[in-house]
This record gives C-alpha cells, structure tokens and sequence, in this order.
C-alpha cells in the first residue's frame, strides 16, 4: 500500500486536506481517485489507514480510517557523523542511511574535505537533504524520518560529543586491530551509537587523535578501500544488525 507523509494533517473529525506536493504527486503522478487508499504518516510517529474522498485543484480531501500500529523503535539510536561529499554521494548517502534507520545525520567539514557549502546555498541544501530523508522514510515505512543537522566543523562535532556517553566509533583506514564488529562485540549493548566517516581523502593523523580525545575510538571496515558513502552505509548497517532491528524483531 503506498504511503505518504504530511507533517501538518490538521484533521478535523477524522478528515483532512493535503495540499502540496504529496497532492500533486497522488493526482497527477499516481493518478489516484476518491475511494483509494493509502497510508498517511505524519512525520510524528502517528499512521493511519486512510482514503481519498475527493480530488480537486485546490488538494486532496482525505478520510482518516482508522490509526494504525507504530513499528516499533530500533533498540538503538544511530546517530551519523559524516564528512561532506559532493551533492550525488551524499544525496544517496542520506537515502540509503536513512532506509536503514540512522537516527541523526550530523554533516562536518574536514582537513581533507573536498566539498564546501557557500552560505548562501546551505538553506537550500538543507532542505533538499530532509526531503530526500522524509522520501526514504515513506520508502521504507519508518514512522519519523531522519533528522540532518546544519554542517559543522570537525573541530566543533568533536566538542559537542566529548561529554556524551555512548559508544562512540571513527572509520579509520589505520586502524589495524579493531574491527566495528569485534567493538560491538566487545561493549556492553548500549541504547544510543555514534559513528564517525571521514571524506575520499580520510583522515588526518591529528583528527583522529582529536577523535579520540572526545571519547571515539578508531576501527576498521577490514581491507576493503571502500567509498565514504558505502562505508557510511556498512557502518550503519553492521550496528542495526548487531544491536538494532535488521532481522527478526
């Protein structure tokens, strides 16, 4: 059933009118007509079953059947630290991170980052990265898309995250004896992790020690070179499937 998500549904006894692109996209794209329905989500957490009364110019009149179950929460919070990349990596990047259940994405700029953002572009960038969030949780059927923050400097993530207590992770290709999986492993199941990818060049020698100063520890991927975008997802991936949900809840 497809599903669609509507941040402000101010229903109304139980009925509602969605105006905007997810209106264009049922008409005009999908071609949908009154009595079809359809999942709505509201970005909040709340779903429900719902179907279309009637269609005109001015938006989708729309019937709130009934509230459906929310899937339950991954038994982890992931929260992403990630080097910026140019616009395609990191677009895929947010999509397939976030079909996968990262919580948080936390954009930074590095020594060796190629990819900087003008002031003038950032709002506009920004929205186009929470939209491509909200896509991939109407995709994946998660009930609250991923949250971006505003890019920041590495320096500045690692303060904010030197006082935070959580397993904390930094992708390294120096690392030689500390592998994500053994880490995970190894600690105690903690309710919240924060991974750190760097940008194509890596890191520099005195990031990581900066890193690790804030409390992340340095582990590999194995012997793979891998692209930051794809370690970024197999980071994610390993820590869903090691204390999350990718499997049999």
């Amino acid at each position: 059933m497809r599903r669609f998500l509507v941040e402000n549904l101010n229903a109304r006894d139980g009925v509602c009118v969605i105006t905007g692109p997810e209106a264009r996209h049922m008409t005009r794209v999908l071609r949908m007509e009154a009595g079809d329905r359809f999942v709505i989500m509201d970005g909040k957490g709340s779903r429900f079953l719902a179907s279309i009364e009637s269609a005109t110019r001015q938006g989708v009149k729309v019937v709130l059947e009934k509230p459906l179950p929310k899937p339950p929460p991954s038994p982890v919070t992931i929260a992403l630290c990630q080097a910026l990349l140019k616009s395609g990596p990191m677009d895929y990047l947010i999509q397939k991170t976030s079909e996968l259940g990262v919580d948080h994405i936390h954009p930074f700029s590095s020594l060796r980052t190629i990819t900087m953002i003008k002031t003038e572009r950032l709002s506009n960038r920004m929205r186009h990265w929470r939209e491509i969030a909200k896509n991939s949780a109407k995709q994946s059927g998660r009930a609250v898309p991923a949250q971006i923050d505003f890019p920041l400097t590495f320096g500045e993530l690692s303060v904010k995250w030197k006082e935070k207590r959580c397993i904390k992770a930094i992708l390294w290709e120096g690392e030689g004896a500390t592998d994500l999986k053994g880490l995970l492993r190894g600690s105690s199941r903690e309710g919240k992790f924060v991974g750190m990818v760097g940008p194509e060049g890596g890191f520099a020698g005195k990031e990581i020690e900066l890193a690790a100063d804030a409390g992340f520890i340095p582990v590999t991927l194995g012997n793979r070179i891998l692209r930051s975008e794809t370690a970024a997802m197999t980071m994610v991936a390993i820590v869903q499937y090691e204390w999350g949900d990718l499997g049999v809840m």
